[in-house]
């Protein structure tokens, strides 16, 4: 059977996360993979959970972290090569930046036949000054030539990387988009409901509007509080505003609810009822989007968010920044509402017709759930990968397809 080695930046809460794991579980046992993966920071919520409830055990290379650094990459760089060269894959799929330098350059060192990089999302815009997205831009370009395909996981991702920051052309890249375990956002929801709500004082006549994912500067919480205050000043039903998640920003955000004149709390630290609140790290997060009722995304950059499909898996309606790959993930005016980055008025005006129409909320949430059960299962994204690395493997002339085109045993590879 077809080996792969899979580098994964780092275990935390997210899309690559998933992604890798579910790819990592699923593909077997048609592929062998190894998961990789690198350290996290002290502030990051690690995901551990999705490697142990799905039975795998990774491989951890400490010094391959977020940040650079010449000491640390280069130790990574020489583990993932002795790595490469012991399990001698005919794939090396790498997922995100920092595994996307290190993992592409050792297997291009080692000869590896197959090399493949996912961009989840990317650095290009909204994240460092001029000179460094410039500098990241060449370097990914560089490695797109080391590469044999690079998937984008949306098609609005697909131009930009190959019509805006030229990564490579655009027959080089293939769009897989991502795949999920949505089953569970439908399962006993009244339970779960009355679970959070109860947890987090949230009453039956609260309308919770949550934002989901790391408190940092590109989710744009700033505009979060900005249309929650919008929201507050135009409506006498209750609303409560829910953060879920954390991060380096979480003072800014809390000096802001303060200066809005918001009453909020950390629910971690100050467990108490209030208009606005943060419940930090969240892993079940079925159980948290019972609970809500409309979720938000106001970031300035995204690949494919996965709290989106979550929520729309939920029955959620949404309303989000029309970002990164949000177009292909929410229908606007029919599973949601996508408005213009940063506008605080039409971002709190599409809250208010979601609030003031319970009616709205129900029809965007079914139409929703039958949207992304339809694009983003599992089932979806092995089938897609798996047909995407055969093709990949065939143009290298490494064959584990019978004269039929199907998958050959592993039990049976000697006898082709």
């Amino acid at each position: 059977m077809p080996r792969v080695l899979r580098i994964l930046n780092r275990l935390i809460i997210g899309g690559p996360a998933i992604n890798a794991t579910y790819l990592t579980k699923y593909m077997a046992p048609e592929f062998e993979t190894m998961l990789v993966i690198g350290g996290k920071d002290d502030h990051e919520q690690d995901a551990d959970h999705l490697s142990m409830d799905l039975g795998i055990t990774p491989v951890e290379v400490p010094e391959m972290k977020r940040s650079i650094s010449p000491v640390d990459d280069g130790i990574a760089y020489k583990k993932i090569k002795r790595l490469i060269e012991k399990f001698r894959p005919d794939v090396v799929h790498t997922h995100a930046a920092k595994s996307g330098v290190i993992g592409r350059l050792a297997a291009d060192a080692c000869n590896v036949p197959v090399i493949v990089h996912t961009f989840h999302g990317h650095v290009f815009h909204s994240y460092f000054n001029k000179w460094k997205t410039n500098t990241f831009i060449q370097i990914e370009r560089y490695l797109a030539k080391r590469s044999t395909g690079i998937i984008a996981i949306s098609e609005l991702q697909k131009q930009e990387l190959s019509n805006i920051y030229k990564i490579c052309p655009a027959e080089k890249m293939k769009i897989i988009q991502l795949g999920l375990d949505l089953d569970k956002f439908q399962l006993h929801q009244d339970i779960k409901r009355a679970e959070f709500r109860q947890k987090y004082n949230l009453f039956d006549g609260d309308i919770a509007i949550g934002i989901i994912g790391r408190v940092v500067p590109v989710k744009n919480h700033s505009l979060f509080v900005a249309a929650a205050k919008r929201v507050l000043e135009q409506t006498s039903a209750r609303v409560k505003f829910v953060v879920i998640g954390d991060g380096d920003m979480r003072p800014q955000m809390e000096a802001e609810f303060r200066e809005a004149g918001i009453d909020y709390a950390y629910y971690p630290e100050n467990p108490r009822e209030a208009t606005a609140i943060c419940t930090s790290w969240q892993t079940d997060m079925d159980v948290v989007l019972a609970g809500l009722d409309i979720v938000a995304l106001t970031s300035h950059n995204e690949g494919t968010p996965v709290s989106l499909i979550e929520a729309q898996a939920a029955s959620r309606p949404v309303v989000s920044t029309n970002v990164g790959g949000v177009a292909d993930v929410v229908t606007d005016n029919l599973c949601g509402f996508i408005t213009e980055p940063n506008d605080a008025d039409i971002f709190a005006e599409a809250l208010l017709q979601l609030i003031n129409k319970p009616e709205m909320r129900t029809y965007f949430g079914t139409q929703g759930r039958n949207f992304v059960q339809s694009k983003f299962s599992y089932q979806r994204l092995v089938g897609d990968m798996s047909e995407y690395y055969y093709s990949l493997l065939d143009k290298k002339g490494v064959n584990y397809r019978d004269r039929f085109g199907r998958p050959v045993p592993s039990s049976l590879e000697d006898s082709f």
